[in-house]
Formats: structure tokens, sequence, C-alpha cells
């Protein structure tokens, strides 16, 4: 278990720190950048948000809160609080162009900086749990690598948030139509956070 932790954020942390992302769209105050890397897409999406680093890590830790906001998000419960900064969610999507709905058993593993200019960092990937087997009425997905890294600016009272997501085959029906442009589900769902958090 302290293994999974550590590695979930390592690999977040090794994820946003890779060179070699290209932005592919500005708005106001959000940004999107991709990662390809052989057959593996990543995303960025970087949002400046008008409250404190420390209050928009406190709402993004708690994944229960996301479907307020993210409507690939149908439901959201916790199987298990393994400690103050790791739970583990089980979470429904809904039904994407005729597929099944899908479902993710997700650890989410929350961090505080060490240093000030460390970000608030909060990553997710998928695990197993024997006692939530896949079901027939959902087609079990995995998240390789996600979640969020919160930075704070010179003025305590804003922040800019980041969003990672390696995409697997099992997110790709949700962005394939976004990333070659005629969906705007990414963006739209940026600002939906932007909304939520201020």
């Amino acid at each position: 278990q302290t293994y999974l932790s550590y590695s979930n954020i390592a690999a977040l942390t090794h994820l946003a720190t890779k060179p070699g992302w290209d932005i592919t769209r500005t708005l106001d105050n959000v940004r999107i950048w991709t990662h390809e890397e052989g057959a593996v897409l990543s995303f960025k999406v970087e949002m400046q948000v008008q409250i404190p680093s420390h209050a928009a890590f406190s709402l993004l830790s708690d994944f229960r809160l996301r479907q307020l906001w993210d409507r690939h998000f149908l439901t959201c419960k916790v199987l298990q609080a393994v400690s103050e900064e790791e739970k583990i969610y089980h979470v429904t999507s809904p039904p994407v162009m005729g597929h099944k709905p899908r479902d993710f058993v997700l650890l989410v593993s929350q961090r505080e900086p060490c240093r000030p200019q460390e970000p608030y960092t909060v990553a997710v990937r998928s695990v197993t749990l024997r006692g939530v087997p896949p079901s027939p009425a959902f087609c079990r997905s995995e998240i390789l690598c996600a979640g969020f890294q919160i930075h704070g600016s010179s003025s305590s009272s804003s922040c800019t948030v980041c969003y990672f997501n390696q995409v697997t085959s099992g997110v790709m029906p949700y962005l394939a139509a976004n990333l070659t442009g005629s969906s705007k589900s990414i963006e739209d769902t940026a600002l939906e956070c932007i909304k939520f958090l201020e």
C-alpha cells in the first residue's frame, strides 16, 4: 500500500515534469496541452482560479465533489479510507457512443507541499480490490496516471490548477471527438471546474 501511494504521487510528478508538451488551445483562463510518446497520449489542462491554493486542494482532493462539476462522473463513493491522505473510490461514468457505462476503482493520494515552491498534489490511478470485481453492467476501465497539481501564486488569493491525464483506451471514447476539435468537452469541463472552485 505504501509503495502504491508513493508510486501514484511519483508517476504524476514525473508526467508533469516531462519535456515536450505542446500547447493545443488557449482560452481566457484555460490552456490545454498534449504530450505524445509512442502509443501514449497525455494531456494537461491549466486553469487560473481565483481562490487560494489550499482551498482548491481541499475541494479537489474529495472526489465525491467531482460529480458537481464533471459530467463524466455519474456516481462516486468511498470504498476504503486507507489513511488521511489516501482513499479508494468506486466511480461510474455514463455510456458514450453505444458503449456500456464504464466504472473505475481509483486510488486517490493527496499531498501537501513539503517546501513553499512545491505544488499541492492529488494523484489518481486505478487499483484492483478483491471486494469489487468487474460487474457485467459496466465496462471496467483503467486510469494509468491522472490528477491535479495546484501551484500557489504571489497573490495568495489565486492559484494555477493543472489537471493531467495519461490517456488509455478506457478513457479514449470520452476524448476522441474532443482532440480532433469537434467537441469541447475538455474545455467545458475545465470551465465547470473553475466555476465550482470559485
